[in-house]
């Protein structure tokens, strides 16, 4: 095959699943990984792709604009009802304390949290809090703040003041964009800190993330790979991402 037919190779296979890795590639056209890194400059350099490290994205992944609840909550609902039903497995089975971020995947964990126990939840994220608030047996603390209308998010300084207090047992996080490089990232850089800050509180994190999240990155990244305990995701993860989180200590679960 010629270096030309290969990029195009590349090129359509990027677009078409949107992301693609240096070794997959290298595996499937029997070449180097210097030759798949040189194939894909030229292509992000003819504006076929975006590199990003261990592989390429389509060029809109790496986004700076933000989708509101309602757009996203349409987005993927079958991945999500999946992922948030495999979050309660890490709830403590005796009982005790959650900080539950904003966001849809969230949400959908929120709402299949166990009644059959005692909690203490906090959360910044409106919606999360009225799906909790009639759970019997649950203690409920809003994390208050200025509200961003886009997500239902409480940030700034109160937020991260209450956080600061904090030693919860799991966390369950979300994102807009995960990579082995820029890690987890967001567009909006008070909720970024409120999401560091909700790591910073946590014994355990739990990233809840359907794989359309995985490859991209946003504006402010908020945590490193290496401090997410769980991944929750579902069967559209790369493998050999999948197995190099494992590696890097990161417990990947497939819903």
């Amino acid at each position: 095959m010629y270096a030309e037919e290969r990029q195009q190779a590349i090129a359509d296979q990027v677009i078409s699943r949107g992301r693609a890795s240096v070794t997959a590639l290298a595996e499937e056209f029997a070449v180097t990984s210097e030759t798949v890194r040189r194939d894909l400059a030229a292509l992000e350099r003819a504006g076929y792709l975006r590199r990003v490290h261990g592989g390429a994205v389509t060029v809109d992944a790496v986004r700076s604009g933000e989708l509101d609840v309602t757009a996203r909550a349409g987005a993927h609902p079958d991945e999500k009802l999946r992922i948030g039903t495999a979050a309660c497995r890490f709830v403590p089975s005796d009982g005790g304390s959650l900080v539950i971020d904003a966001g849809t995947t969230t949400i959908a964990a929120a709402a299949r949290l166990p009644r059959d126990r005692s909690l203490t939840v906090f959360t910044n994220s409106l919606s999360v809090a009225s799906t909790v608030a009639d759970h019997p047996g649950t203690d409920l603390h809003f994390l208050g703040g200025r509200i961003r209308g886009i997500t239902q998010a409480a940030v700034g300084p109160a937020p991260l003041a209450a956080l600061g207090a904090l030693r919860v047992d799991v966390a369950f996080i979300g994102t807009n964009g995960l990579t082995e490089g820029h890690g987890l990232s967001t567009p909006d850089i008070e909720e970024a800190a409120v999401k560091s800050a909700m790591i910073a509180a946590a014994h355990r994190v739990v990233l809840v993330a359907d794989s359309s999240k995985i490859g991209h990155e946003d504006l402010t990244r908020f945590a490193d790979v290496d401090e997410v305990d769980v991944l929750i995701t579902d069967e559209g993860i790369d493998p050999a991402l999948s197995a190099r989180l494992s590696a890097r200590g990161v417990e990947v679960v497939i819903a």
